[in-house]
């Protein structure tokens, strides 16, 4: 899988240098009112990244587990978990194939999935990767879910290419090519770090995303258990139309 090797240097600064303050204050309160979750709760952070929603969360209570490939984000988590005391477990592995959750089948009461990640699986892979998250829910357990690639968000328009600034000294060059046949972006980053006086800084990656409709991961997620209760275009909650900036699925544990 192309995102074990993708999350280091230029990409993971600029990842991290896109989010905003204001952009992850709306994340939790979505996330909280949407999970209806509590102090002492046990909460999933599926492809937590620096921790920018586990480490709020745990500083009002929440049990958090983590879990990431990214083994400079998740050092950086633990340190800042340990430093504070926080009631959060940091994970080092791939959330789809990793160990270190066999022993919590059922234990979970929600979890969510936030960023692109959501797109990362082809069909087979992807049906793993629900029945995983089903798996660690308790019945009734709640899961939220957000991507800017289904098919209804991405595909009405489409762009081939396009230029992104990030801060001051970051850029991005993403070049997309859309695979009809296999419903899959094959695409391109070129990130360029220009700070004055010094030479220009640049780095390459390629991804895949994989493109469902919403219909196709409604089903998906029923038939491990996983009801769809609210289906949102925005982060504030409104509900969803085609060419919306993202999707958020609320969903319930059978």
């Amino acid at each position: 899988m192309w995102y074990k090797t993708f999350f280091h240097g230029l990409p993971q600064q600029a990842w991290q240098a896109a989010q905003t303050v204001e952009q992850t204050q709306l994340d939790l309160d979505l996330i909280i009112e949407s999970l209806e979750f509590g102090p002492g709760d046990a909460v999933l952070d599926i492809f937590c990244g620096y921790g920018r929603h586990a480490l709020p969360l745990a500083r009002m209570g929440a049990q958090v587990t983590g879990v990431d490939i990214s083994a400079d984000y998740i050092d950086a988590l633990k340190i800042e978990a340990a430093a504070k005391k926080l009631p959060l477990e940091a994970i080092c592995d791939d959330f789809l194939t990793t160990q270190a959750l066999n022993t919590r089948t059922g234990q979970f009461d929600a979890a969510y999935c936030l960023g692109n990640s959501f797109a990362f699986f082809p069909h087979d892979d992807m049906r793993r990767f629900l029945q995983r998250i089903a798996d660690l829910l308790h019945p009734d357990g709640r899961l939220l879910v957000q991507s800017g690639l289904v098919a209804e968000v991405v595909l009405p328009d489409f762009q081939e290419r396009s230029w992104m600034p990030i801060g001051n000294e970051l850029t991005v060059l993403i070049e997309n090519e859309y695979d009809p046949l296999e419903s899959r972006i094959e695409q391109r980053l070129s990130y360029y770090r220009n700070v004055p006086g010094r030479a220009v800084e640049l780095e390459q990656r390629t991804a895949q995303y994989y493109v469902y409709t919403l219909a196709e991961l409604t089903r998906m997620l029923a038939q491990v258990g996983l009801v769809v209760e609210a289906v949102y275009g925005t982060v504030d909650g409104q509900p969803f139309m085609v060419g919306d900036e993202g999707a958020w699925l609320v969903c319930t544990r059978e």
